[in-house]
């Protein structure tokens, strides 16, 4: 079983381990151990499955096998060649080189282990997939784990039932049945069920009904006992925070694990001032129903490889409900990120333009203090925000009442220019004080 190498698909990493009975952990030899082989290597080591290593692309210019087995003795996994317990083969996947060693290595692991299955049994298994294609309809991926399923059997996966109309195998052809340790496709499923479900062969189709219409209710149920309410706690929370938001994200895509890593990822950007929710995700087209619940409950909807259908997309257009479409797991969690982002309360920084020092006051009835003044540094502009600072103290912060060169007024004075200003409301104002002109900016926030 391979995984994308994205630090999203943590999930699947760790349901691989779980239904594998061997791991064989592939590290490039002309590159160092990842952070995301090293997560690998621990669900395996969680899951007490045994590990052989493939140390593969040896045929390049620049490979060292032996700074990855150093990597590795850093980890406390000590390989064969170097005295531990760990298998490792050396091998290339472009020239094919050493693979039927490497083979060998993952047999001899399988009969210390004493593997065994009863082929003779109902099948069980475990769903590692399941996928909409647009000919075929639900593609559940199975690796069987117990007995043989064969085609007409009636299938139980989850909240899902069906009938197997077709098997395939990993080549894409048709076979007839599927024994232990097998991984097969199968059509027939009414619906998409849930990577990592179990999947059981029951005796009717009938029962294997029931038996998913009740696993249906109780999921409802679950639901919506599950549905928070907003409590005094929380509001209090809220208020003290000032600006909560809340973001709601519906999820459609066309492979259950995709979706899986994608909701988990964008869960993970909720912080104390945006809660994200995803109240709903599913394998399959954007449908009209999907319109209408984002519409009910004020969501966005993302399509991870899937489109809106033609009626889904004109009821968007009259909803007005933002439909994005992503075929990059990084684009949407940056985009999303981004939209966050524009969300938070913007922050304002305090930016000093100009400093000014006063060099002459005269009184004028009616008007009040006029102070002739040189600008030292920047540009004083008529709007700014000012202090009066004497001495290093602030004594007034507040606003200028005019500004004047010569007998006229003036917008702006820019740095070397003499100038006079009034102080709205303030005269008292000395030979040497400094006028401290600052503007408010408005900084972008971080999440």
């Amino acid at each position: 079983m391979d995984t994308p190498g994205h630090e999203a698909f943590t999930a699947m990493r760790a349901r691989g381990a779980k239904v594998t009975d061997i791991v064989i952990i592939v590290i490039a030899a002309d590159d160092a151990v990842m952070p995301q082989t090293k997560e690998a290597i621990n669900h395996a080591q969680a899951a007490g499955v045994p590990i052989v290593f493939a140390f593969t692309k040896v045929d390049k210019p620049g490979a060292n096998p032996d700074r990855i087995r150093e990597q590795l003795s850093a980890m406390n996994i000590l390989v064969e060649d170097w005295g531990g317990k760990f298998q490792a083969q050396e091998i290339s996947a472009k020239t094919g080189e050493n693979v039927d060693l490497l083979l060998e290595k993952v047999l001899l692991e399988a009969e210390m282990l004493d593997l065994k299955a009863d082929p003779k049994k109902r099948a069980v298994g475990s769903v590692i997939e399941a996928a909409l294609d647009k000919g075929r309809g639900i593609v559940t991926t199975v690796l069987i784990q117990g007995g043989t399923l064969r085609v007409g059997d009636p299938i139980l996966a989850g909240s899902h039932s069906g009938k197997v109309k077709a098997l395939t195998n990993e080549r894409g052809e048709r076979v007839k049945e599927a024994g232990p340790s097998v991984p097969v496709q199968i059509l027939g499923m009414a619906g998409a069920p849930t990577a990592g479900d179990k999947l059981y062969v029951l005796e009717s189709e009938s029962e294997a009904r029931t038996v998913a219409n009740k696993r249906l209710q109780l999921q409802r149920e679950q639901g919506m006992r599950a549905t928070k309410h907003i409590t005094l706690d929380e509001i209090g929370r809220r208020l003290a925070i000032g600006n909560f938001k809340e973001l709601n994200i519906i999820v459609k895509g066309d492979v259950d694990g995709s979706i899986e890593a994608l909701s988990d990822s964008l869960l993970k950007l909720s912080t104390d001032e945006i809660q994200v929710n995803i109240i709903h995700k599913s394998v399959g087209a954007i449908s009209e129903s999907d319109v209408l619940l984002a519409s009910a409950s004020d969501a966005i909807i993302i399509g991870f490889q899937v489109r809106p259908t033609q009626n889904a997309r004109k009821l968007a257009e009259n909803e007005q409900i933002d439909v994005r479409l992503y075929s990059i797991i990084y684009d949407a969690i940056e985009e999303i990120k981004s939209a966050m982002e524009g969300m938070l309360a913007p922050k304002f920084e305090e930016k000093i333009v100009a400093e000014v020092e006063i060099r002459e006051t005269f009184k004028i009835s009616k008007v009040g203090t006029i102070a002739g003044c040189m600008v030292r540094e920047g540009k004083i502009n008529r709007n700014n925000d000012i202090r009066i600072i004497r001495e290093g103290v602030v004594i007034h912060t507040g606003r200028l009442a005019s500004l004047k060169r010569f007998k006229d007024d003036v917008k702006e004075v820019a740095q070397g220019y003499e100038c006079g200003l009034n102080i709205d409301r303030f005269n008292d104002i000395q030979v040497g004080d400094i006028v401290e002109a600052y503007e408010q900016v408005e900084v972008k926030r971080k999440l």
